[in-house]
């Protein structure tokens, strides 16, 4: 008997298979689901028509023993109800197919019930149709043929094409996403923990600095007056950590901010060094006035021969028409330069004077123009001073340092001293920057207000302090100070 098994991905498929086999007239045993799909089990009609000969063929009769009597008619009887029985059992096409059928559903309830319900349905197979078994053993009857494989195969191929018989795989539990509330939610969360963690070590901050000062009376005195000259807290805190024992601290603080405070006081004078030099700064801080002033200054001592003025103020109107009534009572004539290749020009035609002075045009800090201006004047002969109001707030300051880059500046011009009530915020400025005070402006007198200050003299007026006592803080106006500044961090936090 040749039977084969063939595997497909659907019922069609595996039937075609059956068929390029054994042919149209193929018999198909039995079809089952599998892991590649379906499952098919087919033999020969040869194999078919091997079994009817041999159920036809009579069996050869047994040699009669020397002692066995003679057949009884009631043997001949009994050989004829087992042969009848046989032939009544015998699974037919038809039954087996029901069976097929009833593997088939059991197998699929199996599937869509509970675990433990499919695995006891996977253990107990479907039992064959019903036979019956003879008292006495007696040959079994060959089926009769059965219909050819086309008369079987659109049963079959409906029973597994139908979407009832289609496996469903388990249903996969997915996390559901989180809303957009929830998200802004926990946003919200973690930006209050945030700020609530800065509140807190901002209140130990405070109140450890407080401790501080309590147990420290001799910093608390030196932070107190150092804040009412104006300086930054940056640097109030570095001086009081630093303060040594059994010394006076003013005269202490003075001593390490003149330290630290660069000046020109042992270099030559601009006016006597002579050079290039373009005056730059924000609007009205003087930039004309002292480029007036230091242009005396060095026409006093070399000639208006060997000095030359350029302007580069074209925003004004009339800005340049100031330098120029200078220039008239020096003698010195004023060029005007409206872009870098004409102020290239310029500064090879005046090559040959010892000084030249470059007078800008006031712009605010934040100006896109202020970087125009800075391009402009990198030419590598031209060495820029900015001048700096010393009356303007300390943040004031700060900004300008920073947008006009005064680390490259050869130094720095205060101007303005007459009008600052406190210098303080200008020097703390200059200290943390670690800029040079090349000169200092007083006034409006040409050149009579122009001077070189040493560091010395510039820290004794900033410790001088002045201003009005609505201004000064007491000692419980300083620990309301440490004490708010957590408060305010939280709600700048929030927004």
């Amino acid at each position: 008997m040749n039977v084969k098994r063939f595997t497909a991905r659907t019922s069609r498929d595996a039937l075609s298979l059956v068929r390029q086999a054994f042919g149209a007239d193929a018999v198909v045993l039995s079809t089952r689901p599998c892991s590649e799909g379906v499952e098919v089990l087919a033999m020969a009609p040869e194999s078919v028509q091997q079994f009817e000969r041999v159920a036809t063929t009579p069996a050869a009769p047994a040699a009669p023993a020397r002692s066995k009597p003679a057949a009884r008619p009631e043997a001949a009887l009994e050989q004829t109800t087992v042969s009848q029985d046989a032939e009544r059992l015998a699974m037919s096409t038809l039954s087996f197919q029901d069976y097929v059928r009833e593997r088939m559903l059991r197998r699929r309830k199996a599937e869509l019930s509970p675990v433990a319900a499919a695995t006891a349905a996977d253990r107990a197979e479907p039992a064959p149709p019903a036979v019956r078994e003879p008292a006495e053993v007696a040959p079994k009857a060959v089926p009769h043929t059965p219909p050819p494989v086309r008369a079987i195969a659109p049963m079959l191929q409906d029973e597994f094409d139908a979407p009832a018989m289609t496996r469903t795989p388990p249903a996969i539990p997915v996390p559901a996403l989180a809303t957009e509330p929830a998200r802004r939610d926990q946003t919200e969360m973690m930006n209050e923990l945030r700020s609530m963690k800065g509140l807190i070590e901002q209140r130990f901050g405070a109140l450890a600095f407080m401790e501080k000062l309590q147990r420290q009376p001799r910093q608390a005195l030196l932070t107190q007056k150092l804040l009412d000259c104006g300086f930054s807290p940056a640097l109030i805190r570095k001086m009081a950590d630093s303060l040594p024992n059994d010394i006076d601290e003013t005269a202490w603080a003075a001593s390490v901010l003149e330290r630290n405070l660069a000046t020109g006081e042992h270099e030559p004078a601009l006016e006597e060094s002579g050079g290039v030099y373009a005056l730059i700064g924000s609007t009205g801080v003087g930039k004309t006035t002292s480029t007036a002033k230091l242009a005396a200054a060095f026409a006093t001592r070399h000639g208006a021969s060997n000095l030359g003025l350029i302007t580069l103020d074209a925003y004004r109107v009339a800005a340049h028409e100031q330098l120029r009534a200078y220039g008239r009572i020096l003698g010195v004539p004023v060029h005007t330069a409206h872009d870098r290749a004409s102020l290239e020009d310029l500064l090879d035609l005046l090559s040959g004077k010892k000084m030249v002075l470059i007078d800008t045009a006031g712009m605010p800090q934040r100006d896109a123009r202020t970087r125009e201006l800075l391009d402009m004047l990198s030419h590598r002969n031209v060495q820029r001073l900015l001048v700096v109001n010393a009356a303007a707030q300390g943040e004031t300051i700060e900004d300008v340092l920073q947008s006009y880059r005064a680390a490259n500046c050869r130094g720095v011009v205060l101007s303005k001293i007459d009008e600052a009530v406190k210098i303080g915020p200008a020097l703390d400025a200059l200290i943390r920057h670690k800029l040079k005070v090349v000169a200092v402006a007083n006034g409006q007198r040409v050149p009579e207000d122009w001077h070189r200050l040493s560091a010395g003299t510039l820290v004794q007026r900033a410790l001088r302090g002045g201003g009005s006592a609505a201004w000064k803080l007491d000692a419980s106006d300083v620990n309301l100070v440490f004490a708010g500044a957590p408060l305010q961090a939280a709600a700048a936090a929030t927004f």
